[in-house]
């Protein structure tokens, strides 16, 4: 995962499944605390309302969850049909038989199309609070990078798949998740839109310029907009012009971005000329408008509540950057991605250079929220280049990729 210089950072974004899961079918048995297996997708609930606590990490809503020894945390990916979870965590919480299984990796599609392998394991449990998920199948995904790009240790990412007979709140504003029984809430709260589940993931009718189109609902992704010019015919305001390099499971890529000339309609609220992500795979809707809304999804009535502050304005910034996307990591960052046209393309940095300070500040001391609101409020930022054991200081403009 890379950390582009816009004023939100792309997160890992929806994983589409393109072969079944029967690979894990074979992998039965029980775990070394003795766990009775239950049938696939057993949920249980301890009370009427399963509340777990959550911050938001640039607009990624990440959960935290205390375990006997220690406390893991979680991205919620709606836009995700298959669970993920670090080798530490599969190697102390998976069954003896998956631990023990010669199984083949399973083939899964990033947000851009492409492909890679993971390999399964299974849960025999998985606990959220007072919240059991049993007979959970996942796929073994290191999420080092993402961690060091969010300023904490994530240990898996859930897809919407394991909320299937749940009543799943995600509250953005007041960040936590909460999680209900089926058909325990006769009225969702706010304002209700239907969706349908294909490929085991959330999309609901959207339009721009009353032109509708189906957009997946992507709690894991920190853009506001995805669209695919294929499904709607949009005028721009500004661009298309190349933005920052991003990262999905499979590798990195140059954004196409744009201000859109026209309102984005989603159930009763109208988002006034977004900023997209010009992409050829499914249209999504992200985190940088789901964050001002607190979501209910309710699978068995296959529609969906958008509450919200109503005096707030739904508003989508323009993205600012010096030309830079990099790759974090506690002691340098690396340059992944060089903007053509950019103040840093100016500068002649290339990809693979090492930047050990900003304004003259150790790396170590900017997270998410630190930096984006140095772009924000910026006009020149001094990054420090490591070339050798030489220092170098390059003071970059920062100018607007998208007004």
């Amino acid at each position: 995962m890379q950390i582009p210089e816009i004023s939100s950072a792309r997160f890992v974004k929806g994983f589409g499944l393109l072969l079944p899961i029967l690979v894990f079918l074979a992998l039965t048995g029980c775990s070394t605390t003795e766990i009775t297996r239950r049938p696939e997708g057993t949920t249980e609930l301890k009370s009427r309302v399963v509340k777990l606590p959550a911050t938001l990490k640039g607009n990624a809503l990440i959960i935290e969850v205390k375990g006997k020894d220690e406390t893991y945390h979680f991205l919620i990916d709606t836009g995700s049909s298959v669970n993920l979870v670090t080798p530490e965590f599969a190697e102390t919480h998976q069954s003896k038989e998956a631990a023990q299984a010669d199984v083949n990796d399973v083939p899964v599609r990033a947000a851009d199309g492409t492909t890679t392998e993971l390999p399964p394991t299974t849960l025999d449990l998985l606990e959220l609070g007072s919240a059991k998920f049993y007979t959970i199948n996942c796929l073994i995904y290191s999420c080092e990078p993402l961690s060091e790009q969010l300023g904490v240790k994530i240990d898996g990412i859930l897809g919407f798949p394991l909320f299937k007979h749940t009543i799943l709140t995600l509250d953005y504003i007041h960040p936590h998740v909460e999680l209900r029984p089926l058909g325990s809430l006769e009225e969702l709260p706010g304002k209700t839109v239907p969706f349908t589940i294909e490929g085991d993931r959330p999309l609901v009718m959207a339009s721009l310029n009353h032109e509708p189109f189906k957009a997946l609902i992507d709690t894991g992704s920190d853009e506001a907009l995805s669209l695919n010019p294929n499904h709607v015919s949009p005028a721009y305001a500004y661009g298309p012009t190349e933005g920052p390099t991003v990262a999905t499971l499979t590798g990195d890529r140059p954004e196409q971005i744009a201000r859109l000339a026209e309102n984005l309609t989603l159930g009763s609220y109208t988002i006034e000329q977004p900023v997209a992500e010009l992409t050829e795979t499914q249209s999504s809707i992200g985190g940088g408008i789901l964050k001002y809304f607190s979501l209910t999804f309710d699978p068995e009535s296959k529609r969906m509540s958008f509450s919200k502050d109503e005096a707030v304005k739904i508003s989508i910034p323009g993205k600012k950057s010096t030309g830079l996307s990099f790759a974090k990591t506690p002691a340098y960052w690396r340059v992944v991605g060089v903007i053509p046209g950019s103040p840093a393309d100016a500068s002649e940095i290339e990809p693979g250079d090492l930047v050990i300070k900003i304004n003259h500040q150790n790396v170590s001391a900017w997270d998410i929220t630190h930096y984006d609101k140095l772009l924000d409020s910026g006009e020149t930022i001094t990054f420090t280049f490591l070339k050798g054991t030489k220092e170098i200081d390059k003071p970059l403009k920062v100018v607007d990729l998208i007004p």
